[in-house]
């Protein structure tokens, strides 16, 4: 349920980054979104008492983690905006499931079914319904971002795995709060020479790092690392593929945009075999348990 909630916040992100990067430059707009999402996060760890820890010999992880999935792919995410369209990036976005299950099967010996493979491939398809009028025809200027968020998918993964091994050692809002401080420090010096100049700081800018920073980053990955250590990489990567749909649906409600039957029909081919996906994963990983 809380993962369904998550879809909503960060389906909505993909209209609020496009805005906000109007103003700022990508790793800007990371610093920003995560600052705030730290200083959100500091009251309510300051009122359950002390201040986030993990072991030293972790740091490593958490330092990977963080450039991973933190600071390279929101890197990659937000320049390839610049480039492409939003539909091209979250159908690219859409093959994170896909990879986190070869990754599965080639490091952690878990064999997916048929099912499961078609079910994703459905995933994509469905994508493709959802968000194909927004592509227009690809030319060399454009290469710069699916390239970019073609890598994008392999970091996201890459911080999927990462953190499901940091959920065992720390508390979820620990975890959490020290990735968003990691990423704010390894970006400081960044931020030095690029800072902003005072007319980028509008209403509508400041406003999108305030909704990314609270909303996307601070509850964001409170429930992603929570869903990373209940349910796993994979099935969180499913989730993912709901984004397309959401995005698609506030471009109608907020922006006005037209929404076809094709789109709707993209979108409950993208929920059936999602869900179906989710439900045979946590059936094998049950299984397995008991075994």
């Amino acid at each position: 349920m809380l993962m369904t909630l998550l879809v909503l916040l960060w389906g909505l992100e993909f209209i609020v980054a496009k805005k906000a990067l109007e103003a700022f430059q990508p790793l800007a707009l990371v610093f920003f979104k995560y600052l705030v999402g730290f200083a959100a996060l500091v009251p309510v760890k300051l009122a359950r008492g002390g201040m986030p820890r993990l072991s030293l010999k972790y740091i490593p992880l958490l330092v990977l983690c963080v450039l991973c999935g933190d600071v390279f792919y929101y890197y990659a995410e937000y320049t390839a905006l610049t480039h492409i369209s939003i539909a091209a990036v979250t159908v690219i976005l859409a093959f994170v499931p896909m990879l986190s299950v070869v990754i599965e099967k080639l490091f952690f010996h878990k064999q997916p079914t048929i099912g499961m493979v078609l079910g994703i491939l459905a995933c994509v398809v469905g994508i493709s319904l959802v968000i194909g009028a927004g592509f227009s025809r690809p030319h060399m200027a454009e290469a710069p971002g699916y390239i970019l968020a073609a890598l994008a998918v392999l970091a996201w993964n890459a911080y999927n795995f990462c953190t499901e091994r940091l959920t065992a050692e720390c508390s979820n809002l620990d975890l959490t709060m020290l990735q968003l401080l990691c990423t704010v420090l390894i970006l400081a010096p960044y931020m030095i020479g690029h800072f902003p100049a005072a007319s980028d700081f509008t209403l509508q800018s400041i406003g999108g790092a305030v909704y990314l920073g609270i909303f996307s980053s601070a509850v964001g990955f409170l429930i992603y690392v929570n869903a990373l250590s209940v349910i796993g990489s994979t099935p969180c990567a499913m989730f993912s593929n709901f984004m397309p749909v959401t995005s698609s649906f506030f471009g109608w409600a907020v922006l006005g945009e037209r929404l076809t039957w094709l789109q709707i029909a993209g979108g409950a081919i993208v929920v059936v075999s999602a869900c179906y996906v989710i439900r045979r994963k946590a059936m094998i990983d049950t299984a397995g348990n008991v075994a």
